[in-house]
């Protein structure tokens, strides 16, 4: 069983930053893929980025990129989102996840591919 708990979240002003977390209470972190999702108000879940195993490949998506960093450390069981250059529809609760390999390498930007979930933090910015 995978626990993941989100921290860092808050208020910022367009143009500004921040740094989500992500620790997780398994002792085999290191084997599986971490994501990033988010869900704004009346909207789908959205892929943000993710992360595999092993030698830490990313992924993004098109809305963030270049913009956000993900990061893992093993050795600490966490994850890590940096937020640059935050725009207000960025605001959303955003989502640490935990996928298996298999089903990862299945379809790495579909929420349905990560069994494991955080309960989310807050992410508001304004304009």
């Amino acid at each position: 069983q995978v626990q993941l708990v989100e921290s860092g979240g808050g208020l910022v002003q367009a143009g500004g930053s921040l740094r989500l977390s992500c620790a997780a209470s398994v002792r085999t972190f290191g084997r599986y893929a971490m994501g990033w999702f988010r869900q704004a108000p009346g909207k789908e879940r959205e892929f943000v980025s993710t992360i595999s195993w092993g030698d830490a490949v990313t992924y993004y998506g098109n809305s963030v990129k270049g913009r956000f960093t993900i990061s893992r450390e093993n050795a600490n069981n966490t994850v890590y989102l940096e937020m640059n250059s935050l725009k207000p529809e960025d605001t959303a609760v955003y989502y640490c996840a935990a996928a298996s390999p298999g089903n990862w390498l299945s379809d790495k930007y579909n929420a349905h591919q990560y069994g494991y979930w955080g309960q989310g933090t807050q992410v508001t910015v304004s304009s």
